[in-house]
């Protein structure tokens, strides 16, 4: 553990060292700014240790479960002869090792006061750490976000994303609660690897904050591989005993699994960190900011997951460079939400990033919209998927919206957010020249048929 010296005032002290902490931490140390780092557990918070990185992990496995499975298809004699979960979990976490290393080596390297232990924030220029305080000139809020449970016990056959990522065995059948991100994936992931399946969502459709064409082509594919799904129902109960988890659905039916996993969001890990009594504005448990990411304490940042929004590392990354560089003057422009790229890694991914259809009519009234189907694409051909790319536009106006749906598709979400936060009109990107045979050619030729002169489909 690192100790400031007695009457040593920081820059900044950041309170968390997830995405946005540690972001925000190297950026302000670049810019000359002194810093120290809290933190109770490793570098990286949760998206390096139990969140973004071993998921993305366990969902390459996936992928090469469903390669292995599936060469006759393409003429090579694969076989898929089942999982061995330890070795999976050894690749996962020398993944997570390798990054870490890295990360520690950066933060180490950048004159960083790294401080191991719980914060709790006493006034908007203290933090204390086990009974010794650290004063910064800036305080920045980056404690994260905790699995909501819905007040199911955790626990046995009961699990929440962080232990699902530690299995040391393949249950037969499992049940997710939840048809958001964190749902979809594992049952992607436990589908490929060869469980039975089934996730429980309350709202009518998977995916429910995605355009609704990606919802639909996410079920249809889903029922092509057999994961099954009950879609406008909620859960009423979750019990277990030593053979089996039964999970109760408010129409009277049940769902009997080996493992249950309750993936139904996150919330703001802001509960017994000293916020309230240090005068600290909450809603409901997230702490309130404007648009610059200040609270209501004056030099008290809060970014990433702690601030209400999308859920998402980048934005983290994002937000803790934006107030650095704020701190320092530079006058950075804001974070906004609709700007940030959105990814599902299940298979087939779900790519998108601005307004959905509905979204953009509620806002502009008129607008226009094509869609792209994948079967025109060489390169999905080549790779056995379907899916489609929707631009939405504002009518005679930018592109304010893009949604794919496809195998490997969010890697096409770079270009996706230029267009959207660059305000592209259709014209200015159908003379962009796209490689072929690529994925990325589905984006210029949606553009191409959102500007009228489609070349491969019909406008």
């Amino acid at each position: 553990m690192a100790h400031a010296d007695p009457g040593t005032v920081f820059d900044i002290v950041v309170l968390g060292a997830g995405s946005g902490g540690y972001a925000c931490a190297l950026r302000a140390a670049q810019l000359g700014k002194s810093v120290a780092l809290i933190e109770k557990g490793k570098l990286g918070g949760t998206c390096l240790h139990e969140g973004c990185i071993p998921t993305k992990a366990l969902l390459h496995a996936a992928e090469v479960a469903d390669t292995a499975r599936h060469g006759s298809a393409i003429g090579v004699s694969t076989r898929f002869d089942g999982v061995d979960m330890p070795a999976v979990q050894r690749y996962q976490q020398g993944v997570v090792d390798r990054l870490h290393r890295g990360l520690t080596g950066l933060i180490a390297t950048s004159g960083i006061t790294v401080v191991e232990g719980t914060g709790r924030l006493v006034d908007a220029h203290t933090v204390e750490v086990d009974g010794r305080r650290y004063t910064g000139t800036n305080v920045v809020l980056a404690t994260g976000s905790v699995p909501r449970t819905l007040g199911v016990e955790i626990g046995g056959r009961v699990v929440t994303s962080e232990q699902a990522l530690t299995l040391q065995e393949l249950p037969e059948r499992i049940v997710v609660i939840g048809g958001s991100v964190i749902g979809v994936e594992f049952a992607s992931v436990w589908a490929s690897l060869g469980a039975q399946v089934t996730i429980v969502e309350a709202l009518d459709r998977l995916a429910p904050l995605e355009d609704p064409v990606l919802s639909k082509g996410l079920e249809r594919a889903f029922r092509k591989r057999s994961i099954g799904f009950r879609t406008g129902v909620k859960f009423t109960q979750v019990s277990q005993d030593d053979d089996r988890a039964v999970v109760q659905l408010e129409d009277g039916s049940a769902l009997e699994a080996d493992l249950v996993l309750i993936a139904v969001g996150r919330g703001p890990r802001s509960e017994g960190m000293g916020f309230e009594e240090a005068g600290l504005a909450l809603d409901r448990g997230w702490v309130t900011t404007d648009e610059r990411l200040r609270t209501n304490l004056d030099g008290v940042y809060a970014v990433g997951d702690l601030v209400a929004g999308l859920q998402l590392a980048h934005r983290g990354f994002a937000h803790g460079i934006f107030v650095a560089e704020d701190i320092a003057g530079l006058s950075p422009a804001p974070v906004v939400d609709e700007q940030i790229p959105r990814v599902t890694y299940c298979e087939p991914e779900l790519a998108s990033v601005g307004l959905t259809e509905a979204q953009a009519r509620e806002r502009f009234g008129d607008v226009d919209v094509v869609e792209y189907n994948l079967a025109g694409n060489g390169k999905s051909q080549i790779l056995q998927t379907a899916g489609l790319v929707k631009l939405v536009r504002q009518q005679d106006g930018p592109i304010v919206g893009v949604h794919m749906i496809g195998a490997r598709m969010g890697e096409q979400i770079g270009e996706a957010a230029l267009l959207v936060t660059w305000e592209a009109y259709p014209d200015d990107v159908a003379p962009l020249i796209h490689a072929h045979p690529t994925q990325n050619e589905s984006l210029g030729e949606a553009a191409l048929a959102l500007a009228g002169k489609p070349l491969h489909s019909h406008a």
